[in-house]
Formats: C-alpha cells, structure tokens, sequence
C-alpha cells in the first residue's frame, strides 16, 4: 500500500512594490494573498523586502546624495515594524486566507533595519523571524545581520518542512548546507529584481541567480520557490534623476520561478515586466525519488572528510548583567564611595 504523499498549490509572487508607501505596501500584498488563496494556493512567497521595496538608491549614487534626496529617511520611516497596526494587519490577512505566506520586508527593530522574512501560519500565528544573515554589498549600508538560529527549517503538517533565504545567501554554501542538513522540503528563495546594472554585471542577472535557485532545487532535493519583483516605470522615473542612471537600472527585470527537486522548471513564467502570480502545483512524493539519486546531508555526504560547523543561538547585542554581592571587595566599595 502507498504512502499518500501531500500535494498542494503554491503561488509566486512577481510584482512591483508600493515603493517606499508602507501602508500601500501592506495593501497590495493583502491583495495578492487573497488572490493566491482565490486560486487554491496553500503558500505564497513574496520576493526580498517587498514590504516597502528595495531600496536600489543604495546603487545609483552616493550615501549623501540618498539622504539629500529624502530616501534614507523615507525607507526607515516605511519599513515594518512587528508590533505595528500594518503588521497585525497583514497577520489577519494571511489568517482570512488560510494559507502560509513568506512575506520579505525590511524589518524596522529600534533604530536598526533588517532584511527579514515573516513566515506566517494559516491561523495567523507567526512559525518564523528570520534576518539575512550577511547584507550584500552596498545594502551595509542600510541593513544590519541575522545570526545562526536564521539558518532553519521548520515542519508544517500541511506543507512539509519549510525554510527560506535572501538573495545571494544562497551563493553561500555552508548556509544552504546547513539548510540542508535539516531536511528542506520546499523552500523560499526570495529576489528582489534582476535589472541592475543589466547587462556588465552578470552575477546579477536573472540567468546567474535563477541558476543559483535551480541549483539550490537540486542540491537540496528540494522545491524552491523564487519570487522576484519588478521595477515599475514610477520608480525609475524617481530613482534616475540623471541620464546615466537609466543605464544602471531598468523597468523589469522579474523573473519568478520555480524548481522542482530534479531542477525543472514547473508552473507558468511572466514577461519580466509583467505582474501577477505564478501557480503550480508541488507533489512532496517527487523528494524522495531525488533524494535516492543525492542526499548531499545524507548518504551522499562524507562526513569523515568534511563537516559543517553551525552555531544556532541568536546573537544578542547587550547581555544584561549584575556582579554577586560577595564577588565586590571592600576596597571597591570604599573606592566608590569616595
């Protein structure tokens, strides 16, 4: 007698953002869990930091001249903050749908931004906050770092075990090692756009990283998810204030995909300029065929010549400590007081 393996919808998000407009923000992706869940999908993916938008001022020119232009100040002031009427919104949202969603926002935590991935379940209760563990490049300069409990896969009853990434973490093998070694069934590789500095930077561009998504699929045995947003004509027409920026950045450049764990492309694609979602439906049951060929924490690893090294407890900025009473010694005190 067979196994019943769990097949079910998902939905890629392929979309421009509300570009620096929170509430806008939150108000289309509600729209677009909605529609997922009007087509039967039971998980959503959402490219990186859709939640206000990507903040591609940081590639165009100087920090003086972002701040000059309001757009430092703009981006802290639209990200999300988790104890904030938008996010309960958007909470409530993903619980009227009774579907999971993987939302990429920048996470506003105190004075610092993050890139982050806010995995909710069907009843509106939050499985995962996960950061990008190391910001790429020029985003230094507007995001701060996860730590090693980001690294995690987590087991849903109706989904399988499911884990997410940003962007170029997965050009970080022992990131995605450590993701593997914890039995991903279907994970969520989030992009932001791939029309950047098109076409002299082909690490980039949208052959180079969905390869990094398909290889992700493969190696991992797993179905990757890759929703990536557009650059809508608004935003160029406010990011590019001089002619040559318009070489820099282009309308476009969406390229939402997704594997599955033998690394073929499945579902429907859009024009890069295009908005909307693509469906496809994923069978757990084809893991297992993979992972018979290369389980690469499995049989197919040799630990006895290389292993991974993963430390998971979150970082913590200030550790709040007292010195025992009788740790003080007298002259301390006598000292003080003087």
């Amino acid at each position: 007698m067979g196994i019943e393996h769990p097949k079910y919808r998902v939905a890629v998000v392929q979309a421009a953002p509300a570009w620096l407009d929170l509430d806008a923000s939150v108000d289309k992706s509600i729209g677009l869990i909605e529609e997922a869940a009007s087509k039967g999908a039971k998980l959503i993916a959402f490219p990186e930091v859709f939640i206000p938008g990507y903040p591609w001022h940081i590639w165009l020119d100087s920090p003086a001249w972002s701040i000059g232009r309001g757009f430092v100040q703009r981006y802290f002031d639209n990200s999300l903050a988790y104890d904030s009427p938008q996010a309960e919104k958007l909470r409530q949202a993903v619980r009227k749908a009774g579907l999971t969603a993987v939302i990429g926002l920048s996470e506003r935590d105190g004075g610092s931004l993050y890139i982050a991935q806010w995995l909710i379940g069907p009843d509106g209760e939050t499985i995962a906050k996960r950061r990008k563990l190391r910001p790429t490049h020029a985003e230094r300069t507007v995001y701060g770092e996860g730590d090693g409990s980001d690294l995690a896969v987590h087991d849903r009853a109706d989904i399988g075990r499911l884990g997410a990434l940003c962007c170029w973490e997965h050009l970080q093998p022992l990131s995605k090692y450590a993701m593997y070694a914890q039995n991903e069934q279907v994970h969520v590789a989030s992009w932001p756009s791939f029309s950047l500095y098109d076409p002299f930077a082909p690490a980039l561009g949208a052959e180079v990283n969905n390869a990094a998504s398909r290889v992700y699929a493969v190696e991992g045995s797993c179905f990757v998810l890759a929703p990536c947003a557009t650059v809508s004509q608004a935003m160029i027409d406010e990011l590019c204030d001089r002619p040559d920026k318009h070489a820099l950045l282009h309308a476009g450049g969406g390229f939402a995909a997704i594997y599955g764990p033998d690394g073929s492309q499945i579902g429907d694609k859009l024009a890069p300029d295009q908005e909307g979602l693509l469906i496809a439906e994923i069978d757990l049951g084809a893991i297992g065929v993979a992972k018979n060929a290369a389980d690469p924490a499995g049989h197919y690893s040799r630990p006895d010549v290389t292993r991974l090294l993963l430390n998971k407890k979150p970082s913590k900025r200030v550790e709040q400590f007292a010195l025992p009473v009788d740790s003080v010694e007298p002259a301390d005190i006598a000292a003080a007081a003087s």
